[in-house]
């Protein structure tokens, strides 16, 4: 709305954005609003058909189109002019990839172009040849650059696939059909080269040795296809007016309805959330999963290529009329506990608050490139700019420039991160502040991903693509390694980790390749261990410490997940499972935020699931140290889960009183009689070692008990874990209670009725008298002395 006076006015015009206020009434209808693609159309440069759509790292687009003419585009959809004429008709056209931290470089000002005379030709963005290579018998198809720029494939009528170095010298012919080859793509590691010949596709390996992976992609010849280097995912179209999804491994996840015409394009967004599909005046946006976002009919005729911007924002088709298809995404949105975010143009953002009816509207100077939005923060990209919004206050928002286009922001309770391909992964604090460049050796940031980083308040998760078995844990706030990598047995396609809590007590989620679920401590010495199997997502809770996963069919939540090492026994009864059926196959857990979960089904409906609100209110309860309170909670609701809890999280806080009245709850005699046990230890280091022994942690425990002098204890320790030459080896070493060990050894081997074959003992049982008098005399002496220490305080 219209500023109230001229001042306001004045200061408001300053400010790189602005901020309306708008009725509710203005915008209650626009809630029910999708994403969508805004496509405009462009018809009075070319004459004939426009083949090829390319944009560099820069935004700067060409086309091609068969009246021999390649034109320039800018970002705002306008034609700059003609760049150059050439004497050949172009099939295909690929810029040189932008690498990281190089963007200046010489390279990714060349662009190549396929052309039905047989030769590809490197062309400069200012309009000069700058080589033309005879590549194949008959016209070139097809070609791709490799995603580091090492390697350019081709292909073509002649049924042949090559590789060329930049240069455009040949290095290898990968193979030779007898029948034309129409589509091409490289997997993300440059190690293969897909590409469609008649109705299969083929996956070759570049290393000739290596077996090559061929299935039957449609039923009628396959006409385009992409590989997408973050989510690994393929997309396929063909003459059965159809498009599919694939894994890296040729299993199909997805298959579309028929069209009414030959799908005759199809291309990944960068960041592999979305694809974009072509057919005849028809561009449809699709989700990553398969299922359509937007459907667009611009007066196109056959659409024959699809382009990306660097940013994802955009996309440029080619047109069978000669026409040149622009789309927009707008209508994006998220939301984050009762606040809604829509980018409603490619520079304004509106925020709904459902609480109070309001809408507030922001302006940006800069179109919008990537936003998100949790823990009280909105974080906005722009092509120039990153802005960061309290919830408080949409006014004033903190304000730092970019040097790249970010693809992804991730956020924590206190930091985010933000990845582009020029500077990597770095971390700012919520006040603008740069806090640390997270970097390992190997890092790719074209390859990171939602799924393959995961960040919290004092730690980092990286999948390294190049071992895809290894997570790197950095420091946010340094960007040095936390602690040792995290290595799985198998490759890990998904990192997670928790967002509350102290730094000890970070847990890190892992999804491997098989789609197994394991909860390990971010520590130097993980201890695993599987939650589920078959699972299809999985995501922590940002308010508590709650831990959610669709498995198979099942919704589970693990109400307490600190009870693998604490009380594993207490695992499984601290889990919740119920039927999930309804959500269908492969869904996608977006948000838990307290008691409340958000599930995306595979056809893109958005289902909320409700869990139980009593974990998270005993959780603050213990965590504030109010025992009483959490006992009287669990006495009030009567559930043998919240039982369950309140032993784990006792145990975790050394409320043994506690934790004694929740096992006895649930009937856990055994360890109630451990509880008492702890309680009847003379000091806090000896009940510490013992709590530590009870959570299967016995070196640590034994640790304790050696560093606070307490070696008697350490002793039986070992004893009690029949590690009897390690008990043996302590009381050689400290010159204590070697009679002892040789006493219970003894005892051991009457009952056991076997005889002595340790090398250790048998040395030692000559020379050593055991009186069973003076050993109990001696042992009653050790624990008067502990009791006497200072800070033995018995526990209360």
């Amino acid at each position: 709305r219209p500023c109230a006076t001229t001042e306001l006015a004045r200061l408001l015009a300053r400010l790189p954005h602005r901020v309306h206020v708008v009725h509710p009434l203005d915008a209650v209808l626009g809630l029910a609003g999708t994403m969508k693609l805004k496509v405009t159309a462009q018809t009075s440069q070319h004459k004939e058909v426009v083949t090829a759509v390319g944009w560099s790292f820069s935004n700067d687009l060409v086309t091609c189109s068969d009246d021999k003419t390649i034109w320039r585009w800018s970002m705002s959809h306008e034609p700059i002019g003609q760049l150059i004429a050439i004497d050949a008709y172009v099939t295909s056209l690929d810029w040189f990839p932008a690498l990281p931290g190089k963007s200046d470089r010489k390279e990714q000002e060349i662009f190549v172009v396929s052309c039905t005379d047989g030769t590809f030709k490197l062309v400069h963005k200012a309009g000069r040849i700058e080589k033309s290579v005879e590549a194949h018998t008959g016209a070139v198809i097809s070609l791709r650059w490799s995603h580091d720029g090492t390697s350019l494939a081709t292909c073509g009528e002649d049924g042949v696939v090559k590789t060329w170095n930049r240069n455009g010298m040949l290095r290898a012919t990968i193979v030779s059909l007898d029948q034309p080859i129409y589509a091409i793509a490289w997997s993300p590691d440059g190690e293969q080269i897909l590409f469609a010949a008649g109705k299969d596709m083929i996956i070759k390996p570049y290393q000739p040795s290596t077996k090559q992976t061929q299935w039957k992609g449609h039923d009628a010849a396959v006409t385009s296809v992409d590989w997408n280097v973050v989510s690994n995912l393929i997309v396929s179209g063909g003459e059965d007016c159809k498009y599919k999804i694939w894994d890296s491994f040729g299993r199909q996840l997805y298959a579309s309805a028929p069209f009414d015409f030959a799908v005759t394009s199809v291309a990944w967004c960068p960041s592999g959330a979305y694809l974009a599909v072509g057919s005849f005046n028809l561009l449809r946006l699709c989700d990553r999963t398969g299922w359509s976002i937007s459907r667009e009919t611009p007066d196109s005729g056959s659409i024959y290529d699809i382009s990306w911007t660097s940013d994802g924002t955009q996309l440029a088709a080619a047109g069978g009329n000669g026409s040149v298809c622009f789309g927009q995404l707008v209508e994006r949105e998220l939301a984050w506990s009762h606040f809604e975010v829509r980018l409603t143009e490619s520079a304004k953002l509106a925020v709904y608050d459902v609480l109070t009816d309001g809408v507030d509207e922001i302006d940006f100077r800069d179109r919008v490139i990537e936003f998100s939005m949790g823990f009280g923060y909105l974080v906005v990209a722009t092509a120039a700019q990153c802005l960061v919004y309290s919830v408080n206050n949409w006014n004033t928002p903190h304000i730092f420039d970019l040097k790249e286009s970010v693809s992804m922001i991730k956020l924590a309770p206190r930091h985010f991160a933000t990845v582009d391909k020029l500077t990597g992964v770095q971390v700012y604090s919520f006040e603008g502040r740069l806090l640390s460049h997270l970097k390992f050796v190997g890092l790719r940031p074209e390859f990171v991903s939602d799924r393959t980083l995961a960040i919290s308040n004092d730690a980092a998760a990286f999948v390294d693509r190049s071992a895809p078995k290894t997570v790197h844990l950095l420091d946010c706030t340094s960007g040095k390694p936390v602690c040792a990598d995290f290595v799985h047995s198998l490759d890990v396609e998904e990192v997670l980790l928790s967002q509350l809590g102290h730094a000890y007590e970070r847990k890190l989620c892992v999804i491997d390749r098989n789609r197994d679920l394991y909860l390990s401590t971010v520590s130097d010495h993980p201890d695993p261990v599987k939650l589920a199997t078959m699972v299809d997502s999985a995501r922590w809770n940002d308010e508590n410490d709650m831990l959610l996963a669709i498995a198979d069919g099942k919704l589970l939540v693990w109400l307490y997940p600190q009870s693998a090492f604490t009380d594993r026994d207490l695992l499984q009864r601290t889990r919740s499972e119920s039927d999930a059926s309804e959500l269908g196959k492969l869904p996608r857990c977006t948000a838990f935020l307290g008691t409340r979960a958000s599930v995306r089904r595979s056809d893109g409906a958005v289902m909320t699931i409700s869990v139980s609100p009593y974990p998270a209110k005993l959780s603050a309860f213990c965590a504030a140290g109010e025992w009483e309170a959490a006992l009287r909670l669990c006495r009030y609701v009567k559930d043998q889960q919240l039982w369950a809890c309140l032993a784990a999280m006792a145990v975790a806080g050394q409320d043994y009183n506690a934790a004694e009245v929740a096992y006895a709850a649930i009937e856990e005699v055994d360890k109630l009689k451990y509880m008492l046990y702890i309680k009847e230890l003379p000091s806090k280091e000896s009940r510490t070692a013992a709590v530590l022994n009870f959570q299967r942690k016995p070196d640590e425990a034994i640790q304790v008990l050696v560093q606070s002098g307490l070696i008697y204890r350490a002793i039986k320790l070992n004893v009690r874990l029949h590690q009897w030459e390690a008990a043996l080896e302590m009381a050689v070493k400290y010159g204590t209670h070697i009679d002892s060990v040789l006493h219970y050894r003894g005892e051991f081997l009457k009952i056991a009725k076997r005889a002595e074959t340790l090398p250790l003992f048998l040395q030692y049982a000559g020379k050593v008298e055991v009186d069973e008098a003076a050993i109990k005399q001696k042992i009653e002496a050790d624990k008067e002395a502990e009791r006497r220490r200072p800070g033995a305080v018995p526990y209360q």
